[in-house]
């Protein structure tokens, strides 16, 4: 079988096709296809309250061709989902309907409790009977999970991500509130909590870190990392450090992000997967068909 994942994020669309390998009973997914485009639908929507008329154009002729290649590939069966940036457009729905019109690619505009549900459910192997603390950071919100042996006891969305944060478009209040909710249920009897980091930014950190093995980083390295990327401007950043563009200018707000969390959760270590909402969207693909 073969599967199709579009991830509507903030700050970029990815598309993934991905095949289902049956090796005598071990079920695993092999990648065919993946695209990163970047089209930061969050700059739109986080000041002006809806997407532009520019960005129409660019999201819809980026549907068709990924209706293309749907059709090219051969897929069994896919599913697209939309976060925050569109589901805080004023216009996303009527958007999503023109997509279904023009190219019949439905567009499923989740919550943030849904986009953190399918995110979960890739994260099984990485948790064990401690305490973990799930952030993913994205460009419009954060989603935070908290697990206790093995299961989870607790979850909520804050409207605090990398784009919004850029664009000074974060309140106070969300800051504080999510301060108090991380403190509140991050149990004091904890002896360690071990922070799990999902989203484009984290993993970038990771791979600036030039980990040697394992798939683990310490609050002090992200730090580190953090602060030798203030040491150089963005278009440094571009042609020096080689980040793409619109990584350049969120990383340092994601960061932020994450270490804050991992601060109120008196973390010291995150375990970095490397998975994201469009792997969990192969994975409820997967469930649905098998």
């Amino acid at each position: 079988m073969k599967f199709a994942a579009v991830d509507i994020g903030s700050n970029a669309i990815r598309f993934q096709i991905s095949t289902v390998l049956n090796n005598q009973g071990d079920i695993s997914f092999k990648k065919l296809e993946y695209i990163r485009f970047p089209l930061r639908l969050g700059h739109d929507v986080f000041i002006h309250k809806k997407i532009s008329a520019v960005s129409e154009a660019k999201f819809l002729k980026l549907m068709k061709a990924f209706s293309l290649l749907i059709d090219l590939y051969e897929v069994d069966d896919l599913m697209i989902c939309a976060t925050s940036a569109m589901r805080e457009s004023t216009n996303g729905p009527e958007i999503a309907d023109k997509v279904k019109k023009e190219t019949d690619l439905l567009i499923e505009i989740i919550d943030g409790e849904r986009e953190a549900e399918m995110i979960n459910d890739t994260l099984s192997m990485f948790i064990n009977d401690k305490e973990h603390l799930h952030i993913d950071v994205g460009g419009g919100s954060t989603e935070l999970n908290l697990y206790q042996n093995g299961g989870k006891i607790a979850s909520r969305s804050f409207q605090i991500g990398s784009v919004r944060k850029l664009e000074n478009m974060d309140t106070v209040e969300s800051w504080l509130e999510m301060e108090s909710w991380v403190k509140s249920h991050v149990d004091q009897k904890f002896n360690e909590v071990t922070a799990i980091g999902t989203g484009g930014n984290i993993n970038k950190i990771f791979e600036l870190a030039e980990k040697k093995s394992g798939y683990t980083l310490s609050l002090k390295k992200i730090e580190e990392i953090r602060a030798y990327l203030m040491r150089f401007s963005i278009p440094e950043r571009i042609n020096i450090l080689r980040l793409n563009p619109d990584r350049a200018d969120v990383i340092i707000p994601a960061s932020e992000i994450y270490i804050a969390v991992m601060k109120w959760a008196r973390a010291k270590k995150m375990k970095v997967p490397a998975v994201g909402l469009k792997d969990g969207i192969i994975k409820a693909l997967y469930e649905k068909n098998r």
